[in-house]
């Protein structure tokens, strides 16, 4: 499953994006610092494994745009990063992906990781009404994923994907708040294994 994953990272430096990836089962994994050790610490044995193999990711994805990045302590949930470096981080099924830009460049970050299909049923927990005619051509797990991605990169707080509405843009997907569509990304979703991947592709103020 890893290896699906970096395949695609010529796909995603060809957007200005360069990507990481982690599996928790990897050998000698360990705190990259006192501030992640701290973080670390306190979370069961599987949650633990998933917040290190996200932090390896995120530096991976830091490293392939030329940039070098030392432990990512966080803030409530949230991964902090140095100054002018940030990175977008998901987890599934034990292996950690994340996407960072270059220096210099900024684009929305985000991306999400969904490696277990959602049943059509679950569609209803992520779509409204006028938002069931994409279901003709994308998965309950493809609008689960972009909508995930859009999310982080639009720093939405808290609340349910049904609140972003969805909308086909190409082979893209075109993903805003609806108190604000204006507002907007393009997302990317591509199949991994029997799940997908998706990623933010870049801003779109375009009305839908």
């Amino acid at each position: 499953m890893s290896g699906d994953l970096t395949a695609l990272r010529p796909l995603l430096l060809a957007a200005g994006l360069g990507l990481g990836v982690a599996a928790v089962s990897e050998p000698g994994a360990a705190p990259a610092g006192p501030a992640e050790a701290a973080a670390a610490a306190s979370m069961p044995e599987r949650r633990r494994r998933e917040f290190l193999a996200g932090r390896r990711a995120a530096r991976r994805a830091l490293r392939a745009v030329g940039l070098d990045c030392g432990e990512i302590p966080r803030s409530g949930r949230l991964p902090v990063f140095p100054p002018g470096q940030a990175a977008s981080i998901s987890h599934s099924a034990g292996i950690a992906v994340a996407v960072a830009c270059g220096p210099g460049r900024a684009l929305p970050l985000g991306c999400d990781l969904e490696l277990r299909p959602l049943p059509r049923e679950a569609a209803r927990l992520v779509l409204r009404t006028d938002e069931e005619p994409l279901l003709a051509a994308w998965s309950v797990t493809a609008l689960f994923s972009a909508k995930e991605s859009a999310w982080k990169a639009l720093a939405l707080a808290e609340g349910v994907l049904r609140e972003v509405r969805a909308s086909s843009c190409g082979d893209e997907l075109r993903v805003s708040p609806r108190v604000d569509p204006a507002r907007a990304v393009r997302v990317r979703v591509v199949p991994v294994g029997a799940g997908v991947f998706s990623y933010v592709a870049g801003q779109d103020a375009t009305h839908a």
